[in-house]
This record gives C-alpha cells, structure tokens and sequence, in this order.
C-alpha cells in the first residue's frame, strides 16, 4: 500500500501515579531521520524507541515527544520513626550538656536528613506503560501515513489516465500531421513551378517523417505509465522508484516536444510536462 510520509498521532494515558503524553509528527525526508524529546527521567528508553521506529519507518523526518506529569499525591512523604528517635536522642543528650539552649523544634527533626522520606514512583513501570503508548501512537501514525498515501495514490492514478489519453490522441493525430505535411511541401514545390525529382522529393518526404516519428517516444511513455501503475501496487517503499520514473516519463515529454511539427503536439507536449510535475509533487510525500 502506498504510504505518505506526512501525518500526526497522539495518545494519552491516565493512570493513578500520573499522566502520559505521546505525540508524533512525520513529514517528508529523503532518509528516516528520528527526533525524540523525552523526560530526563524516561531517557533511557530512547534505545527501544529508535528501533521501534526503524522496524515500522522506512523515510520520513520523525519527531516523537513524549511528557509525564506525576499525579499529585503519587509521591507520599512518611517519616522514618527511628531515624527521628535517634535525631531527637542526640538532641537531648546535646541540651543536657547546655541547659539554656532552646527546645527541639518539630520542623527542625524533619528537616533533618533521612527523616522525612518520599515514596519513589515505580518508574519501571511508567517505562513499559509509555513503551507500550508509544506502540499506539506510532500504529495510528502509520494508519494515517497509508489513509494519506491511498489518496496519493487516486491522484497520481487520475494524471496517469490523463497521460494515457494524450498519447493514445497523439498517436492518432500523426497520420494526418504526417500526410498534411507531405502535401504541404507538394504544395510548394508546385507554387515554386519548378519540377522536383520524384526520387528526391520522396527521400526529402521521408526524412521528414522520420523526424517528426513519435511512435518510439509514445510506445515508452504508454510503458513508463504501466510501470507506475505496477510500483503504486506494491507494499514497502516506493517513494524513490516513483521518482525515479517522473524522470523518465519528463524526458520523453520533452524528445516529443522536441519533434513536434505542429502547435497540436507542441500543446500536448507541454500538457504532459504539467500532468508529470503534478506527479513529480505529490511522489515527493510518498515514502
């Protein structure tokens, strides 16, 4: 299935311990070229993340960036008990030795160190909580990479028929462009009133009609157009063989301009240039 390599995706996860934020946004880019932007916390998923990526990516600019906002309340405070009897003991033996020093103060034993104690979040399970959140966003990613990729595709379809018809016009045209031309030069050469050699006049005939042949530049674009319609069927990337083929399709637009005889083929010629750069544009965003 064709795929762009233009979309956005965003998850967000609600859980007691806090909230989760994925979102991911892909444009178009020669190579896979990955942006992660994550909580210093959540830092060392980065190694997971990029290999995720590489497995369902194969182009695009990439920005992944994720946010964690701990619940209030998640992290409780308790106070070690023991470690308070031991500050408050030390306190009294120290009180006896200066019986005018002021009482103990509550705030002063909890803010001593390893008093007052904060319940750790289970970041190992926040990890595989925004793992598995990431492997949502980046299925809806790829989900809206192929939904934009079909509609890349119709449009490309629609220029290709469009192409299709100009040659298959063309192709009819030639003849009468062909013998309109041999009458016009018999014409002439009667205006001159001078008499030609048949011989000549016919070897004169032929060249020109060898110059103004389409039929190899027309039976290429017809085989250019079916080898699009055969990638655009194909699965995996295509981006760069679509490429590749507007090229060739272009160049063959231009020998026809090029042998163009008449203002009928010189129009359709330029009509194709159009169709093909209308193409050329779109396979721009195709992975």
């Amino acid at each position: 299935m064709t795929r762009s390599m233009t979309a956005f995706a965003r998850q967000e996860l609600h859980r007691e311990w806090g909230t989760l934020t994925w979102e991911i946004r892909s444009v178009n880019h020669r190579y896979l070229e990955p942006h992660l932007r994550l909580p210093e916390s959540l830092r060392d998923l980065e190694g997971a993340l990029r290999e995720k990526l590489r497995t369902s990516l194969s182009r695009g600019k990439v920005e992944c960036t994720l946010r964690f906002v701990a619940e209030a309340g998640a992290q409780t405070l308790n106070v070690d008990q023991s470690r308070a009897q031991e500050v408050i003991a030390a306190a009294t033996q120290v009180r006896a030795l200066m019986p005018d020093s002021a009482p103990l103060d509550t705030f002063q034993v909890l803010g001593w160190p390893g008093v007052l104690v904060e319940t750790e979040l289970d970041m190992d399970r926040i990890k595989r909580e925004a793992l598995a959140l990431f492997d949502g966003a980046l299925a809806d990613l790829s989900a809206g990479r192929e939904r934009e990729g079909a509609e890349l595709s119709q449009l490309i379809r629609q220029r290709l028929d469009s192409i299709s018809e100009i040659v298959a016009e063309v192709r009819g045209l030639m003849p009468k462009i062909l013998a309109a031309q041999r009458e016009a030069m018999r014409t002439r050469i009667e205006e001159m009133k001078v008499e030609a050699d048949p011989m000549r006049l016919e070897q004169e005939l032929v060249l020109v009609a060898q110059r103004a042949d389409v039929d190899e530049e027309m039976d290429r674009l017809d085989t250019h157009v079916q080898e699009v319609r055969r990638v655009l069927g194909q699965k995996g990337p295509i981006g760069r063989r679509l490429d590749f083929l507007m090229q060739e399709l272009n160049r063959e637009a231009n020998t026809l301009s090029s042998k163009s005889i008449v203002a009928s083929t010189t129009q359709r010629a330029v009509e194709l240039k159009v169709l093909i750069e209308q193409m050329r544009e779109q396979i721009q965003n195709i992975e």
